[in-house]
């Protein structure tokens, strides 16, 4: 059985509230990741805290991705390639827990989010196809 890599990565595309990690993400993603990994040292921390838009400027980001940083519009950094292991460097530089920062990714309060969560997640009725919610 032969796939089409294309029509097998475009499928990944329809999935509702998700975006895969593809290596076309990963390589328009590339700079976003690279800054948030730098958040690892302390020193970096601290320099971006101290001018966030400064310190976004030496990095080969889009201006559209500095402006989901700055925004803190996660959603909007993983649209533009961002990794949310990497992004996990951000919510953590500023003092956010992680299952805390991506509540903010769903239409839910942490609490509601929370409560959803221990109870076994989101149903996967309803969410498998984009295509399906037309």
């Amino acid at each position: 059985m032969t796939t089409d890599i294309h029509s097998y990565l475009a499928e990944l595309e329809d999935i509702p509230g998700t975006r895969v990690f593809t290596a076309a993400r990963a390589r328009q993603g590339f700079h976003l990741n690279q800054f948030a990994m730098s958040l690892m040292r302390a020193d970096n921390r601290a320099r971006f805290k101290a001018d966030e838009a400064a310190y976004l400027d030496e990095w080969s980001m889009t201006q559209d991705q500095k402006a989901a940083v700055l925004a803190r519009d996660y959603n909007r950094c993983l649209e533009l390639g961002g990794n949310v292991y990497f992004l996990a460097k951000l919510f953590s530089t500023d003092g956010i827990p992680f299952a805390q920062a991506v509540s903010t990714m769903t239409d839910m309060n942490f609490e509601d989010y929370t409560r959803m969560m221990v109870a076994g997640g989101r149903s996967p009725v309803g969410q498998r196809s984009i295509r399906d919610q037309n």
